[in-house]
C-alpha cells in the first residue's frame, strides 16, 4: 500500500524524498515498481474496469448486488462482496435515496372502493393485478405530474401519462395506454389509493366500462400500495435526483428514455430475481415480446 501511494504522486514529489518521509528504501520501491503484477492483481483490475463500465452505462443507478447479477450475465466471474469491496475503495456509488411528499387528495367526499388487493401483490400471470398511483417531478417551469401503472405479475410499467395538471385526465391516460397495450382480462383488478383523481367519476367509469375491480387503499395506509411506491422511489432515486430540468418537455423525455429504455428493458429486479420485467415476462410466455 505504500508503495502504491508513492506511485501515485513520484510525479509531485522526488521519488526519494517520499521514501525517507515514509521510511521505506528506494531499492524497494524500485523493485516492486519493476515486478510483473501478479495473476491476482490482473483479475482484480480487469474485474474494476467492468465495474467502471457497468456502473457508467446504467448512470450509477446500480449498488453491488444488481451490479454483480449484471456482471455475472455478462460473463465475468465475481461475488457481491468483491464487487462491492470493490466499488467502495474506488470511489463508486449507487445513488442515494431521498423522501418526497405525498401527492394523495383523500380529503374528499367522492365514492370509494373496498381494498379488494389487501395487499397481496403476487400475481400468478400478466395483467391479473395492476396497481397504479401519482407523483410529481420538478422542473424549473413548475411540477410535472406523472400517473403510472404497474402490473404486479412482473412490476412492468404498463400504462404511463405526464401532464402539468394532476386531473382525472391524467390517470384515464395512464389506464388507457395500458389497456391499449395489454388488454383487459375478465376480473382485473385495478388497485390506487383514495385521490380524489381515482375516486372521480371519470375514472370509475373508465373501470366500468373495462369490466375491472376497483380497489383501493385504506385511509393513511401507503402499505397498501407498496409496489408503485417502491417504484417511485426507484424512479426518483436512480433518475430525477441527479437531473436539474429547465422545461416539462426535457422532464418528459427524461422519464420516457427511464421507462421505456432501462426500467422495463433493462433494470434487474430483486423481486423478479433479479431480471427485468421484460425478461420475466418473456420466460412466463415466450412469444411475449
Amino acid at each position: 500500500m505504500i508503495f502504491a501511494w508513492i506511485e501515485e504522486r513520484r510525479s509531485d514529489y522526488p521519488v526519494a524524498a517520499l521514501c525517507r518521509a515514509l521510511g521505506v528504501s528506494r531499492s524497494g520501491f524500485y523493485a516492486r515498481a519493476n515486478r510483473r503484477p501478479s495473476a491476482t492483481a490482473v483479475r482484480r483490475e480487469a474485474l474494476v474496469a467492468h465495474i467502471r463500465a457497468v456502473h457508467a452505462e446504467v448512470r450509477g443507478r446500480y449498488g453491488s448486488p444488481r451490479l454483480a447479477r449484471e456482471l455475472k450475465a455478462r460473463g465475468v466471474a465475481c461475488c457481491v462482496n468483491t464487487v462491492a469491496k470493490a466499488m467502495a475503495a474506488h470511489g463508486l456509488r449507487a445513488k442515494a435515496v431521498k423522501r418526497f411528499v405525498r401527492t394523495t387528495d383523500s380529503g374528499h367526499r367522492l365514492p370509494v372502493s373496498e381494498n379488494v388487493l389487501a395487499r397481496d401483490f403476487a400475481a400468478a400471470r400478466p395483467n391479473e393485478k395492476w396497481a397504479m398511483d401519482l407523483t410529481y417531478v420538478p422542473t424549473l417551469e413548475g411540477w410535472l405530474f406523472l400517473a403510472l401503472v404497474v402490473d404486479l405479475f412482473s412490476r412492468r410499467i404498463v400504462g404511463w401519462a405526464m401532464a402539468a395538471a394532476m386531473t382525472s385526465r391524467l390517470v384515464v391516460d395512464a389506464l388507457d395506454l395500458a389497456v391499449g397495450r395489454r388488454g383487459v382480462p375478465p376480473g382485473l383488478i385495478a388497485h390506487s389509493d383514495r385521490g380524489s383523481q381515482y375516486a372521480s367519476a371519470h375514472y370509475q367509469a373508465e373501470l366500468r366500462r373495462h369490466g375491472m375491480v376497483g380497489s383501493m387503499s385504506g385511509v393513511g395506509q401507503c402499505w397498501d400500495n407498496a409496489v408503485v411506491e417502491s417504484t417511485f422511489g426507484r424512479l426518483k432515486q436512480e433518475l430525477v435526483h441527479g437531473e436539474r430540468y429547465a422545461t416539462r418537455d426535457e422532464a418528459r423525455a427524461s422519464i420516457f428514455e427511464y421507462v421505456e429504455v432501462f426500467y422495463n428493458r433493462v433494470r434487474r429486479h430483486s423481486t423478479l430475481g433479479y431480471v427485468s420485467p421484460a425478461e420475466y415476462e418473456r420466460a412466463h410466455d415466450p412469444n411475449n415480446r
